[in-house]
């Protein structure tokens, strides 16, 4: 299967998305294929092994980061992320926390 990185994902507060190491992993023992986050993720982050029959991470680079919703939606816990202090961490070693308060202030403008 292809990975391909959706262009408009490349960057994640001003950072190369390649050097952020976020993406969901899924325990193929765990997965039974029910499709439910190929569906759902709307990065297209997901793909189908139809040999298989299980879910497989096509496109991590895609997915958001600090985002877990397949990992909540997948009922049989096949899907896992990194610590999410990982997140935390990177948004104050970055302080990203300013750049968070102008885009905040320039949308508030916006509007």
């Amino acid at each position: 299967m292809e990975t391909k990185m959706n262009k408009k994902f490349a960057m994640w507060k001003n950072i190369p998305r390649e050097k952020i190491h976020w993406q969901p992993v899924i325990d193929p023992d765990k997965c039974t294929g029910c499709g439910m986050c190929v569906t759902s993720c709307g990065r297209e982050v997901f793909g189908f092994d139809a040999e298989k029959k299980k879910a497989v991470v096509a496109n991590p680079l895609n997915c958001m980061v600090g985002c877990t919703s397949c990992e909540i939606w997948c009922v049989f816990n096949a899907i896992s992320f990194p610590d999410h202090q990982y997140v935390k961490d990177l948004i104050k070693e970055k302080r990203l926390l300013i750049l968070a308060k102008k885009q905040l202030k320039e949308q508030l403008l916006l509007s």
